[in-house]
């Protein structure tokens, strides 16, 4: 049997990178980029100049501006982050038939018997020729980590940072492992962090020297997925992942701090539609859904409900809205700072006919099919909603296009890779 050998490749400092690419005079200086409504909110990305200094994510910009004076601020990018993600993963699919990308700077690549099909001396070599292809062409640094699996590749990169690459071979998965702590494998929460330590495991080594029937009877399959890999024996074949969602969400922050109740309920009522269209294209509908204001003192109000049967269609759901709405912003007199929207409950779609004619959200699906060709000819502005037009007449100010993380889910980034092979 074949030991699958796996590469999982990381972009260091995604968004600063980017900020470099985009502009080579930032080159060597500590970089940092800003989020929240002026871009000087809070630190989202910094590059290993600026880290060094202390920067971190989620740090105040203020306090980043206090460590680092002579840092570099910049905006997000984000339509540009975007671009050069998806450049990144149209170099790296020449060199495996099985790319699976899981954000929008971070994937596994399948480089079982690749070294050969690119002769090679060794993976390490191969490895090394794309890395340095990724640099030159696309200017930006990646950390690369291979092994039998995703859990140990992904525990390799995060020990290779910044800007490194480490293979661990078969036979040296186990001492590779003894010495980490159980709480850097990914996946591993904090509820799964205390019932290990409790259990007296902090290390692979710890792992290793307890009994496997003891793992699996506190922890079930992690317990032996963490025994087999403290010993060198978990191996896991590659797969595009097509996980079915359990929730969908979009929390934006306004523009600018609005009083003006029904401007902001037209806001919200283009954050839906953004949000159904996504939900409609995975091929699900909603069982239940929630509407939360958050205010300009930070304060939040929040109501949710649950339909009587499963809904993707914009018009009941707007009126849903409306209602929820309408109840959390009932007495308050403070300016809307920021709304959400959620969906969760999620159900597939009926798309197979039957003998008394189409169902409803098959005829939908044609018609969103039509959609997407004209989008592809004519570009993504070119269908616009009443709603859309609307705010474009009396809410202007709170337009807010700003693509949101990952940007794309990772298996549409894979159907977009496919299509521009």
């Amino acid at each position: 049997m074949r030991i699958p050998r796996i590469l999982h490749i990381d972009a260091d400092s995604f968004f600063a990178s980017c900020e470099t690419v985009l502009n080579p005079r930032l080159q060597g200086q500590p970089v940092y980029v800003g989020g929240g409504r002026n871009g000087d909110g809070i630190v989202i990305a910094s590059n290993y100049e600026a880290k060094k200094y202390g920067l971190k994510i989620g740090m105040a910009c203020f306090e980043a501006r206090r460590l680092c004076p002579h840092g570099i601020l910049c905006r997000p990018h984000y339509s540009e982050y975007r671009r050069l993600s998806l450049e990144m993963f149209r170099l790296l699919r020449r060199f495996t038939p099985m790319l699976v990308p899981i954000s929008i700077d971070e994937g596994f690549m399948d480089m079982d018997q690749m070294d050969r099909v690119f002769r090679c001396r060794n993976l390490s070599e191969l490895a090394h020729q794309i890395k340095k292809r990724v640099h030159d062409e696309i200017g930006l640094p990646i950390t690369m980590g291979i092994g039998c699996s995703k859990l140990c590749a992904k525990l390799v990169t995060d020990c290779s940072k910044p800007d490194g690459l480490r293979e661990i071979p078969p036979n040296g998965e186990a001492e590779f492992l003894a010495p980490h702590a159980v709480e850097k494998l990914s996946g591993i929460g904090r509820r799964r962090q205390r019932a290990l330590k409790a259990f007296g495991i902090e290390t692979f080594a710890d792992v290793f020297h307890t009994p496997r029937r003891q793992l699996e009877k506190r922890l079930g399959w992690i317990g032996t997925q963490l025994w087999l890999l403290a010993h060198g024996l978990y191996r896991e074949k590659l797969t595009h992942e097509n996980d079915v969602r359990t929730c969908i969400s979009n929390n934006t922050t306004l523009a600018r701090d609005e009083s003006d109740y029904d401007k902001a309920l037209l806001f919200l009522h283009t954050q839906t539609e953004k949000i159904l269209l996504t939900l409609f294209r995975e091929n699900l509908k909603a069982w239940e859904m929630s509407v939360a204001v958050r205010f300009n003192d930070f304060s939040e109000e929040s109501v949710q409900l649950k339909f009587t049967t499963p809904q993707f269609e914009l018009s009941p759901i707007n009126r849903a809205v409306e209602r929820l709405f309408t109840r959390c912003v009932h007495g308050q007199s403070l300016p809307v700072r920021q709304v959400r929207i959620a969906f969760w409950n999620l159900t597939p779609l009926n798309l197979e006919p039957d003998l008394f004619g189409n169902p409803p959200e098959l005829k939908r699906h044609d018609l969103d099919r039509a959609r997407r060709k004209i989008e592809e000819n004519f570009g993504q502005d070119a269908i616009i909603s009443g709603t859309r037009l609307l705010l474009e007449q009396q809410g202007k100010s709170l337009r807010h296009d700003k693509v949101k993380c990952p940007f794309v889910p990772a298996r549409e980034m894979a159907e977009k890779l496919g299509k521009l092979e």
